[in-house]
Parts: C-alpha cells; structure tokens; sequence
C-alpha cells in the first residue's frame, strides 16, 4: 500500500510540474526574457512572443485538481478517455471559467440522462441574464471606462474614482455575466456548474469580498495551494506568509506582466494588515463605513488591474490624488452615462433578486418569458449595431 501512495504521489507530482511548465512557457516566456534584456549584458537576447491559448489558465488548472483530487484519493479516476477528454474541454466554461473540478461533474458525465426540460429551461434563463449583463451593463461601463481612462489628467480627480468604480462594474458584469452564460449552456446540456460570484459588492472588508468574487478562483487556490502550504495551521507568522505567497500567484495567474504580479502583493498585504489589525478595527466601524472602505480599496486595486502598461497604471494612480477639475467635453459625456452608471449600481444589489423571488410563482414565470424576450431583443440590436467586444478574461 505504502508502494502504490508513493507511485501515485510521485504521477501527480510529475504531472503538475508538467502542467505548470507547459503554463510558464506559454504564459510566461514573454515577461522572463523581457525583463532579462533589461540587463545590459543580456540586451541582445531575442524578444520571446508565443502567442498564448485561449484559456490555458482556466483548463491547466482544471487538469491539475483531477490528479491532486485523484492523488489523495477525492475521487476515483476517469477511465474513459473519451469522458475525460469531455470533462477538460468542457465548451460553455473552457475559455473562461468558472473553474470546474473533476468532482464535481463526475457523476454528470456517467448519466445518459442528466439532461431535462426543466434543466434547459432554466439554461435558457441563466444564458439570457448573462447575456445582458455582458452586452447591456458591461460594455456600457466600458465605454464610459474608455473615456475616463484616455486622458486621466482630462478626467481630474472625480472622473478618476469614478472610473476606477466604472471599471469595477464593467469587469463585474463582464466576467459574470460570461460566468451566467457558461452556467446556462452547461444546463442546456445537463452540467450544473458552480456559482462563481456572489453580490460581491455588498461585502464589508476585502477578505469577504474575495470569498464572493471569482469563488471558484478563490477556492482552487485555498484548496490546492494555501491548505498545503500549512494555511492556518503552523501559527500566525506562517498563516501571514501563506497569504502573501498565494496573493502573489494569483497576480501571477492573472497574467505575465508586472501589473498583475503588483496587484497580488497588493490584495496579500491588504488582507495581511486585515488579519493583524484591520480586521478588529472594521468591526467595530458602521456597515456604510465597512462598505465604504472595502470599495475604496477594491477600486484602487483596479488601477493595477486594468491597464496593462505599469507606468500608464501609476499615472493613473497619481490622477486619483491629484486636484483637479473635469474637462468640459469629459463632463458632457459622463453626465450622458449616469444614469446607466445608477442603474448598473443597483443590479449589483440583492435586493431586487428578493423582491422577484416574493412573486407567486405563476406571474413570476410570466415575468421571467417577457423579460427573457426583452433582454433578447435589447442584446440582439446592441449585438447588431455594435462592434466587436470579447470578454474581458478572455485574455487570461
């Protein structure tokens, strides 16, 4: 027995190496040997351009938790090729999550008769909603984030926070909404996947805003990386460590650029100083205050996130503290997005998800048909008369 623990052990082992090799090259071949011809010696060296699969994070890392689940004995392995090739590309959530473990669908993948009506119905509605989250809400904000982000010095201090929360509802809207479409199409064919937000907004400190935001990210990394790593386990000085190390993976997860790998520091050193200290003193803060501070933080955590360029993102960093007015021809197309701005706001609420759910069931289902139809007609014209405009973590 011990014999077998060990050639399983040393299979998952060398597979996860092999997996994270085939992600380091693809992904981060480019910002290695960028930041080698830096070095005056090496500024000869050629520039590294792969160009990166669509989704190879989403996929490598739902490869990686079959073996590590398989390995400790989580779940029995897949012996049908065929199923597990399924399982890996998996179409609805392959190019951008939510990140679905082996585990969790083993079971739909047995059944010839996981599909129903009932299932393809519901598919349908959750398909629709993130259907217009996506083009109705998201690429709104984005062009309102477009404006606001061309000249940061155009847009002064107010167009600044205004986009750095603009950009937070647009990733918001985006990454769920292709979330709720990947959802639906999976219950169009019988899969039922995770949930991978939950009203993220109304958290009250950063650590619960990630325990709602991308959860299935969120729950791979404290599964597969902080647990292991000792997590709470080995005393309060190694939890803070732990922390940090896997914040800055996720930055790194996120993308090869030097943007990315700051803005994990950062979330690490914001939810260290929430577990020394911050955390006692929110308690003790009003909800709108917690509130308050959490989007705060959060938005100045978007400034890294969303341009990619480093020096673009500090100076835009500086516009958020720098005094200044808003240009006359910014302030004319802001106040033409506001109450969109106001609508966006409230859809980020729970609120409105209970006040629907009080329905008798009846008129709620007849609700549920027209506003389907509607969003249906809204996103086909918006789809027509726009341009094109790819999910935000495509990229990733």
């Amino acid at each position: 027995c011990r014999a077998a623990c060990a050639r399983r052990r040393l299979a998952a082992t060398v597979t996860v190496v092999v997996n994270l090799l085939i992600l380091g090259v693809f992904k981060y071949a480019g910002l290695i040997s960028e930041t080698l011809r830096l070095i005056p010696p090496l500024a000869g060296l050629p520039a590294l351009e792969i160009p990166l699969p669509i989704g190879i994070s989403f996929y490598t890392f739902q490869a990686m938790s079959y073996v590590i689940d398989v390995s400790r004995g989580d779940c029995e392995p897949q012996k049908s090729v065929l199923r597990f090739g399924t399982y890996i590309s998996l179409f609805p959530q392959l190019i951008a999550g939510p990140i679905v473990r082996y585990k969790d669908v083993a079971q739909q993948l047995e059944d010839p008769n996981r599909e129903s009506a009932a299932m393809f119905n519901r598919g349908a509605e959750i398909f629709l909603v993130g259907l217009g989250k996506k083009v109705l809400l998201a690429n709104t904000m984005g062009s309102l984030w477009a404006v606001l982000s061309a000249d940061p010095a155009s847009s002064g201090i107010l167009g600044a926070w205004l986009g750095v929360l603009v950009f937070g509802l647009q990733i918001y809207f985006d990454f769920s909404g292709y979330s709720d479409m990947a959802r639906g199409l999976g219950q169009l064919f019988g899969f039922t996947f995770c949930e991978n937000f939950n009203y993220p907004f109304i958290a009250q400190s950063v650590a619960e805003f990630w325990r709602r935001w991308h959860m299935s990210l969120t729950t791979w990394f404290r599964d597969y990386v902080y647990i292991p790593l000792g997590g709470n386990r080995k005393g309060f000085g190694r939890t803070l460590l732990n922390i940090g190390l896997v914040w800055t993976l996720t930055g790194l997860w996120h993308g090869a650029s030097w943007n990315f790998l700051l803005w994990g520091v950062y979330y690490g050193i914001v939810l260290i100083l929430e577990r020394l200290f911050l955390g006692k003193l929110l308690d003790k803060l009003p909800r709108v205050l917690r509130h308050v501070y959490t989007i705060l933080m959060v938005s100045l955590g978007w400034t890294l996130f969303a341009i990619d360029r480093l020096s673009d993102s500090l100076i835009y960093l500086s516009a958020l503290f720098s005094p200044g007015g808003m240009a006359p021809t910014v302030r004319t197309q802001v106040l033409a997005y506001l109450p969109m701005v106001l609508i966006t706001c409230l859809a980020c609420l729970p609120a409105g998800r209970t006040l629907y759910l009080k329905i008798p069931e009846k008129p709620r289902k007849l609700l549920t048909g027209v506003l389907g139809l509607l969003a249906l007609v809204l996103c086909t014209g918006a789809l027509v008369s726009d341009s094109y405009n790819p999910f935000l973590y495509f990229r990733f």
